[in-house]
């Protein structure tokens, strides 16, 4: 009878005992974004390596693709998720009829025309003579922006097309007049070929008497609107995974140099660890699209004086982040 009621009072023990619950596996996400050197290959080698999707219940897969394609298939519906959204064209694809939102910012605009030739002074004199860039993007529509602020015609440039990983080698072997790139493929540049010159924009000035502003919002993460409209709470986390990087970025410069450029030479280490201390140049600027709703609607207005937009895309396109 002991060795009975030993066993019940063991069995009752145990089908009383807590049962700890096991941790919820990551969701898993797709993000598209354009291949390296790029702004939106900066951050997600940071957020992989520190397993910082991870630790907010997220398994992030990025998938390189150059501009034309990230578009294409962003703009289908292929990919929800798109980690290199420059705002301008996500205002572009709404005007088309896609419903798209810029849930969050990451950089703030910058950009650069450089050259090896003598002759070219200014913007101006790039008028006649062939330019290499990625004319896809939003960089390139924003330089001719200020380029008009300039005086200059970008419409009498012969833009020689080119993916954003090709734009250092047109540089580097003076095969175009001039070269219009931007963060990180400028420092890239400049660390392989100091010779080169840039030429002054006066992006500050400009922007500054055009909005009264002095940021620019320009490249973020987008999302379908069905799809954010429907996962608010992997959008939240998926912003507190950039956000937690960009800040470890932001004061682990020299660790994450490596990192966002594992094949770089130790010259251009330093120079990637130099433009995050710097912050000017690269613009590193996390924000929720509603807390700059007023800069992203002046970036519209930009995209509608250079015909790149034809209407001002719905306010939809600017996330209200979730509880604000």
């Amino acid at each position: 009878m002991n060795k009975l009621l030993l066993g019940l009072m063991a069995a009752t023990a145990f089908s009383v005992a807590p049962v700890q619950a096991q941790p919820a596996a990551p969701t898993p996400l797709s993000i598209v974004v354009f291949s390296a050197p790029s702004l939106g290959a900066f951050l997600p080698p940071v957020i992989k390596a520190r397993k910082l999707d991870e630790k907010h219940g997220l398994a992030i897969k990025f998938e390189e693709r150059t501009p034309d394609a990230y578009a294409a298939q962003f703009n289908s519906g292929e990919f929800k998720l798109g980690g290199s959204a420059a705002l301008l064209t996500v205002g572009l694809a709404d005007t088309r009829g896609v419903k798209v939102t810029y849930l969050f910012n990451l950089f703030d605009f910058w950009g650069a025309v450089v050259t090896s030739r003598p002759e070219i002074k200014t913007v101006k004199d790039l008028e006649g003579k062939d330019i290499a860039a990625a004319k896809g993007t939003t960089n390139y529509v924003m330089f001719e922006w200020f380029a008009r602020q300039l005086g200059a015609d970008p419409t009498k440039f012969s833009v020689v097309n080119t993916a954003t990983p090709g734009l250092v080698g047109y540089a580097l072997a003076d095969r175009a007049a001039a070269v219009q790139l931007w963060e990180p493929a400028y420092t890239s540049l400049i660390a392989k070929k100091s010779s080169i010159r840039t030429l002054d924009l006066h992006i500050a000035d400009n922007w500054k008497k055009f909005t009264g502003s002095a940021n620019i919002p320009y490249l973020g993460v987008a999302a379908h609107t069905e799809w954010a409209e429907k996962n608010p709470d992997l959008v939240r986390k998926l912003f507190a995974a950039y956000k937690e990087a960009a800040e470890w970025v932001a004061v682990h410069p020299d660790e994450a140099a490596p990192l966002i450029v594992p094949k770089g030479t130790d010259e251009q280490k330093h120079a990637i660890s130099a433009i995050i201390r710097a912050n000017n140049r690269l613009g590193m600027n996390v924000k929720w699209a509603s807390d700059i709703k007023k800069e992203i609607t002046s970036v519209y207005s930009a995209g509608r004086s250079t015909s790149f937009l034809s209407s001002d895309p719905r306010p939809s396109t600017i996330y209200q982040a979730p509880g604000k």
